[in-house]
């Protein structure tokens, strides 16, 4: 899954600052991967130390030390993503996938990026957020000749100042990023920093958003906002790995997002604060306790909280129409319409027309018809207790005390203490229950029409299940 390409010894380069095409024999070997499961954290082999992050459904790209710099490779070139079982993206990306490897360097770091274009145009990298050499920058035409197919740039700067960044081209953007040409940039702080505090799991992923219509493979690259496919590191759930943490753990998780719209991102159980965002660290004193932060176009968003609270707890954008997968935008709503019948004689003459439930979306999750190729459900994903339901921005935070300190993987459905998960009150409970009454407008007139009952005429009440008043 993971293999390193060698590249042609004949490749034209063409360098932002001047090496010689002599170089190109000494460029590190590009590290390719394709598997869409979260990798281990990458231990620094050398460099300055750090702690690592875990890219959730994605890796952090190796380097060298050549001379005291940092020497990484990315190839920008095709790439195929699974989103999600069964649905399968024709993407670009770099290094075998989408979005492309995390960049882990240290504040201070001399770092050096080979670019090597193996897509069908021109392209270049952009370093959103850094503060660098104004022709380090990475948008073609202005600050740099882009990067033709086939030819290998490099860049090179100071890594000055710790925080959560992100790359990605500025050519032929609007072609480029909506085939998923992104990736994840961490600056680790030197030492200890005053605003940034030590964390035992340290997570991130970006927001990415695509149009692909049921049965296809690649990216409607002309939408602007009906796309059908929300994701987080170009997987929809049930795709989506679960962020596995020991309880009492203090967690940071960085959330990017080069979608075209906002993402309020919320969790479930526990209370946290931002602490960072593209600008860097944000001051103690500027903080305070949020369950859901908004993430813009462009933006970065770095979450804290200590996970106290044992359990599976969900973790999604608040939008509910990101939280399902191949969204239809003219499909009519037919609750309360009686359609029994209706999708078998449609389906004589469309085979793959789908009837919306009559009672609400739940019931599609059940519907045996089969679904077109290529093509993730709306709602799906399977819990402890039967269907999610859920699909698109959504994972699960599992809170363990039993967890391991740095062991990432997943320790199952969370097993609830007897009497702590909520349940169907039986018919003998039921009559246990306090009955409640029901009464007419407070200020109304006694005796006018609505009023309460006055002296000791009985109240009406309705029993648990009942449609009408009843007299006590």
């Amino acid at each position: 899954m993971i293999s390193r390409r060698h590249l042609f010894a004949g490749m034209a380069a063409v360098s932002a600052t001047g090496v010689a095409r002599a170089a190109l024999a000494a460029l590190p070997e590009p590290v390719i991967r394709t598997t869409a499961d979260t990798a281990a954290p990458l231990l620094p082999p050398d460099g300055r130390p750090y702690q690592p992050v875990v890219t959730l459904n994605g890796w952090t790209l190796p380097w060298r030390m050549r001379g005291g710099v940092k020497e990484f490779h990315l190839v920008a070139e095709p790439v195929e993503r699974e989103i999600a079982p069964d649905c399968t993206a024709r993407l670009w990306g770099y290094n075998g996938q989408s979005p492309g490897p995390t960049i882990e360097v240290v504040e201070g770091d001399r770092v050096r990026i080979y670019v090597t274009n193996r897509l069908p145009e021109h392209t270049s990298v952009h370093w959103h957020g850094q503060r660098l050499p104004n022709g380090m920058d990475g948008v073609s035409g202005l600050t740099q000749p882009a990067i033709k197919p086939g030819e290998t740039f490099v860049y090179e700067f100071e890594a000055r100042r710790p925080g959560t960044f992100m790359y990605h081209p500025h050519a032929d953007e609007m072609t480029q990023m909506a085939m998923g040409m992104m990736g994840l940039w961490i600056t680790h702080p030197k030492g200890r920093h005053p605003h940034i505090a030590q964390v035992q799991r340290d997570f991130c992923f970006l927001l990415a958003s695509y149009d692909i219509e049921p049965g296809s493979y690649t990216p409607r690259i002309m939408t602007m906002t009906d796309f059908n496919l929300w994701t987080w590191n170009s997987r929809a759930f049930p795709g989506i790995d679960s962020l596995n943490v020991r309880q009492g753990d203090r967690v940071r998780i960085r959330v990017g997002n080069l979608t075209m719209t906002n993402h309020p991102i919320h969790i479930h159980g526990h209370e946290f604060q931002v602490t960072g965002t593209d600008g860097g660290p944000v001051p103690p004193s500027a903080r305070w306790p949020e369950v859901t932060t908004d993430v813009a176009v462009g933006q970065m968003r770095q979450i804290e909280f200590i996970a106290d609270e044992p359990g599976d707890w969900a973790i999604h954008c608040h939008k509910s129409h990101h939280t399902m997968n191949a969204m239809g935008h003219n499909v009519d709503t037919l609750i309360g319409v009686d359609h029994r019948g209706l999708a078998a004689r449609i389906n004589r003459i469309i085979p793959d027309y789908m009837t919306m439930g009559d009672k609400g979306m739940a019931d599609m999750g059940s519907m045996a018809m089969p679904l077109p190729e290529n093509t993730a459900p709306m709602m799906t994903g399977t819990g402890p207790h039967g269907p999610l339901e859920m699909g698109g921005m959504f994972s699960v935070l599992k809170v363990r005390p039993d967890q391991k300190p740095g062991d990432y993987s997943d320790p199952g459905w969370f097993r609830a203490p007897a009497g702590t998960v909520a349940r169907r009150v039986s018919i003998a409970e039921a009559a246990q229950v306090p009955q409640a009454a029901t009464a007419g407008p407070a200020h109304a007139p006694v005796g006018s029409p609505g009023s309460p009952p006055s002296g000791n005429a009985p109240l009406q009440v309705r029993k648990p299940g009942g449609h009408g008043g009843h007299e006590h």
